[in-house]
C-alpha cells in the first residue's frame, strides 16, 4: 500500500507538471516538424501516397512517458470501480497504445484519424478477451458506467487525455449488447460461420480490404444473420425501405460479431484488423466543418477583378481549416472536392486552388502542411525525442477543381474518392521542414 501511495503521488506531480507545461503556451513558440524524404515502398499495388516517418516534438521531452509496468500489478493504484468485469491485464499493450494515440493536448486533433479509432478498438478487444471468463460479448448496462470511467482512468494515468470519453463521443452504451438479440458466446457461434470469418479477416490487406471488402461483408453477413434471430431484416439487404430500427439492430450486432472476432486473434493482430477496417470508412469523408464562404465568393465570385484580394480571402478561409484537424491524404482530397463544390455553387467559377496555389496540404492542422498516410498507423514516444508521427510527403500535390484534370487510371490501380478519381501522386522530393505554433496545441 505504501508503494501504491508514492506511485499515485508521483503521478499525480506528473500530471500536474503537464497541467503547467499544457496551459503555459507562451513558454514554448514553436513545436518543429522534420520532415525526412520518403522511401519508396517498391511497386504499390494502388497509387496510395508514399509513408515517411516524420516527427513532431512535444515541449514534453525532459518528461518520462507514465509507465505503470504490469496493469494487474497496479490495478489498486487507480482507484478503480471494482463493479467492471473487463480484464484489463489482457490488453496491456493495446491499452497503451491507445494512451500514446491519443496523448494529452493532442488527442482533438488526432481523434478523427488516429485516436478515436484506437480507442474503439482497445474497447472492442477488451469485451471480445473479457468473453473467455464472463461468456458475454456485451457489458451489462449496470456496469457499462463503470467499465467505461475505468478505462478513461487508466488511460489518463498513462498520458491520455482526461476528455477522451466527450473527444470521441462515447458512452456506455456502446459497451452493452444494445438492441442485438444475440451476445453469449456459445449463442454466437452457434449462428456463425466461424471459419468463413476467421478466413476473411485473420488478416486483411488494408488497401485491399477498402477496395473489395472481404472481411467487412463477411461481418455484415454475420451480423443480419444474427439479427434476423429476432427480426425480420430483408429491408437491410437490399430491400426498400429500409426500416431504421433493423439498420440498428444489425449494427448493434456487427459490434457484437467484431468483438468476437477479435476473441479469437490475439490483440495484437485484432487491433490491427480493426484499424484497417476503420480507415476504409475514415478515407471516405471530410472530417472539417466549412465555415461561411461570403467573405470568399465577394472577393473570387464570378469574374475575379482583383486576384491579390481573391487570394487573400482563401488563404485566410483556408487558415479557419487548418486549426481543425490532422487529416489523411484521401481526406485532404474528400476536403478540397467539398470546399470546390461549395465554392462553384457560391458562384466562383474560377480555378482559385490553381490561382492562388493551393495545395492538398493546406487542409490540415499545419500551416507547413503535414498530412496523415492513408494506411493506419500509432502515434509513438520516445523519452529522448517524445511524441512522434508519420507524415505523407506527397502532400505538394494540386487540390482538384472539378474539371481540372482528367485522370484515367488502370483498373487495377483505380482508387475512387466520393467518385473522383484520385490524381498520380509524384514521389517526395528531398528532405522538407516545417513548423507548428504550439498555440495550435496548447489552446
Amino acid at each position: 500500500m505504501v508503494a501504491c501511495q508514492i506511485l499515485q503521488f508521483t503521478w499525480l506531480l506528473l500530471l500536474l507538471l503537464l497541467r503547467i507545461s499544457e496551459s503555459d503556451s507562451r513558454a514554448f513558440q514553436i513545436v518543429q516538424l522534420n520532415m525526412k524524404e520518403a522511401e519508396s515502398p517498391g511497386a504499390p499495388l494502388d497509387p496510395l501516397p508514399l509513408l515517411a516517418p516524420s516527427p513532431l516534438i512535444m515541449p514534453f521531452t525532459n518528461l518520462t512517458l507514465p509507465n505503470l509496468g504490469s496493469t494487474s500489478k497496479y490495478l489498486n493504484c487507480y482507484n478503480l470501480s471494482g463493479k467492471c468485469p473487463l480484464n484489463f491485464s489482457n490488453a496491456e499493450n493495446v491499452l497503451a497504445t491507445t494512451a500514446i494515440d491519443c496523448w494529452s493536448s493532442l488527442a482533438p486533433y488526432l481523434a478523427n484519424a488516429v485516436c478515436c479509432p484506437q480507442l474503439y478498438a482497445a474497447i472492442t478487444i477488451l469485451i471480445g478477451q473479457s468473453s473467455f471468463s464472463s461468456g458475454d460479448l456485451g457489458v451489462s448496462p449496470a456496469h457499462a458506467n463503470h467499465c467505461l470511467s475505468d478505462i478513461a482512468q487508466i488511460l489518463e494515468a498513462r498520458g491520455s487525455n482526461n476528455d477522451l470519453l466527450n473527444i470521441c463521443s462515447i458512452n456506455p452504451s456502446e459497451l452493452t449488447q444494445s438492441s442485438c438479440p444475440l451476445a453469449r458466446v456459445s449463442d454466437i457461434e452457434n449462428a456463425l460461420n466461424i471459419s468463413k470469418i476467421l478466413g476473411s479477416c485473420e488478416k486483411i490487406d488494408p488497401v485491399k480490404e477498402c477496395r473489395y471488402k472481404v472481411c467487412q461483408s463477411a461481418i455484415m453477413d454475420a451480423a443480419v444473420k444474427i439479427a434476423s434471430t429476432n427480426y425480420s431484416v430483408e429491408g437491410v439487404v437490399g430491400g426498400d425501405p429500409v426500416s431504421r430500427v433493423r439498420v440498428a439492430v444489425v449494427d448493434d450486432c456487427r459490434k457484437i460479431v467484431l468483438r468476437w472476432m477479435v476473441s479469437r486473434l490475439d490483440p495484437a493482430r485484432g487491433n490491427k484488423v480493426l484499424r484497417g477496417i476503420s480507415s476504409c470508412k475514415i478515407n471516405k469523408v471530410c472530417p472539417l466543418v466549412f465555415p461561411d464562404l461570403k467573405k470568399v465568393t465577394k472577393e473570387c465570385g464570378d469574374t475575379i477583378s482583383n486576384k491579390s484580394a481573391c487570394c487573400d480571402a482563401m488563404e485566410n478561409y483556408i487558415k479557419l481549416l487548418q486549426v481543425q484537424s490532422f487529416v489523411t491524404n484521401l481526406q485532404a482530397f474528400n476536403c478540397a472536392s467539398t470546399l470546390a463544390a461549395n465554392l462553384r455553387k457560391a458562384n466562383v467559377s474560377s480555378n482559385v486552388y490553381n490561382i492562388c496555389g493551393i495545395k492538398l496540404k493546406d487542409f490540415s492542422l499545419q500551416d507547413s502542411g503535414c498530412l496523415f498516410p492513408s494506411l493506419p498507423f500509432d502515434v509513438t514516444y520516445d523519452q529522448s525525442s517524445g511524441i512522434e508521427f508519420k507524415c505523407d510527403l506527397n502532400d505538394n500535390v494540386a487540390a482538384p477543381w472539378p474539371s481540372s484534370y482528367a485522370y484515367s487510371p488502370s483498373p487495377s490501380s483505380n482508387i475512387s474518392v466520393s467518385g473522383t478519381d484520385l490524381p498520380p501522386l509524384p514521389k517526395a522530393a528531398s528532405d522538407q521542414s516545417g513548423e507548428l505554433f504550439s498555440s495550435l496545441l496548447m489552446s
